[in-house]
């Protein structure tokens, strides 16, 4: 049933077929002594007004050929009834439409109802009323005509206004799942980073100390299977979060982790933390690790293996800086860990999203500062 009604709904002619009816059956009686011709004149004359949506143009001058021949050949006795509803009917189309010959077509119209009026109307008592009697249903067929145009109109430009901000919404939605998907690449870069550089380091050192202390083969050792293991679950969980769809909802590492982060490191390194850390927002905290990560990454990368560091995490009112420090040392630095180029890329980034500062640079002793701030009250 639905079908047939979509069916039906596609051919609009099949509307118009009651509207036809009473068309032809206006107007004067047919006598008997009428030829077939005369008889078939209405039916051929409105016929047009079937196909009138699609062609319209067409039936425009279909129809005005029509009503010449019936105001010239005494056709129904001049009859305008069916005249005057076919040309009214294909007006209200023209301007339904939007077509410009609505123009040419009235003044057609005009035309043809004067040429009836001084030809046939002369012998009636009122001439003029008889030119334009009909008038007023051309005015309304005009109005009803440009009222529903306006309204679909209006229909169409509200489907429009749905369909731009259904793009938006899946344009911010893309935009979204974009920035998401970098905040993820940049979170594996710092796990990779970190991870591979403390067991690199780490294995070197159990290599040059296998023969001098055995005991400390062995904590090298349990050192970089934790940090390995540990470098597998966070990246377990941050393929898992993309392969789901929900990076917002997965747990984040927080400052409260640093403490393990810096005893992977395998460095002479102190840790300082002044203020109240469980008070800070997940978002903030994330970034502050991230930070602190990729320093000592850095540090890992390039500081000598006698380099000595400190970590120093600062919370006081909406602000929270980070202080990662290493000497200089006295030993070369290691060799064969070349950097990606995206660590002080990263951690910029990561400071500007909470309208923060970053200040990186060489120390007098040959060692590095990264000092980052970051607020935690920025939108």
């Amino acid at each position: 049933m639905r079908g047939l009604v979509t069916w039906v709904r596609k051919q609009r002619w099949l509307l118009d077929l009651p509207l036809y009816a009473v068309f032809v059956s206006l107007g004067p009686n047919i006598v008997e002594q009428d030829t077939w011709l005369l008889k078939m004149f209405p039916v051929l004359f409105l016929l047009p007004l079937l196909v009138r949506r699609r062609y319209p143009r067409t039936v425009a001058v279909l129809i005005l050929i029509g009503v010449l021949i019936v105001y010239t050949n005494e056709v129904w006795a001049h009859d305008r009834g069916r005249s005057d509803l076919a040309m009214a009917v294909v007006l209200y189309t023209l301007v339904k439409a939007g077509d410009r010959w609505f123009i040419a077509f009235a003044v057609a119209v005009a035309g043809l109802d004067t040429l009836w009026g001084f030809t046939w109307g002369t012998g009636t008592q009122n001439p003029t009323l008889t030119i334009f009697g009909a008038l007023p249903l051309y005015l309304a067929a005009w109005a009803l005509g440009a009222f529903f145009r306006a309204r679909e109109q209006l229909v169409e430009e509200e489907r429009l206004r749905a369909e731009l901000a259904a793009s938006e919404e899946q344009a911010r939605s893309r935009a979204s799942v974009a920035e998401e998907r970098t905040r993820i690449a940049r979170e594996l870069h710092d796990v990779l980073a970190h991870s591979m550089s403390v067991i690199v380091l780490n294995a070197e050192g159990a290599k040059l100390a296998r023969h001098q202390d055995p005991d400390a083969v062995d904590r090298t050792l349990d050192t970089i299977s934790k940090t390995g293991r540990s470098a597998l679950a966070e990246l377990r969980r941050l393929l898992e979060v993309m392969h789901a769809g929900e990076p917002a909802r997965a747990p984040q590492p927080t400052l409260d982790q640093l403490r393990s982060l810096v005893a992977q490191s395998g460095r002479d390194i102190t840790l300082e933390v002044d203020g109240d850390i469980a008070d800070l927002p997940a978002g903030v905290a994330l970034q502050a690790y991230r930070i602190v990560q990729e320093a000592l990454t850095n540090m890992l990368k390039h500081a000598p293996p006698d380099a000595s560091g400190r970590v120093r995490v600062t919370f006081t009112g909406p602000e929270i800086r980070v202080e990662v420090t290493n000497s200089g040392g006295r030993e070369p630095a290691a060799a064969g860990l070349p950097g990606s180029g995206r660590g002080l890329t990263g951690m910029a980034q990561r400071v500007a999203m909470y309208h923060g500062k970053l200040e990186t640079g060489a120390l007098p002793d040959g060692g590095y500062r990264v000092a980052a701030t970051l607020r935690t009250d920025a939108a």
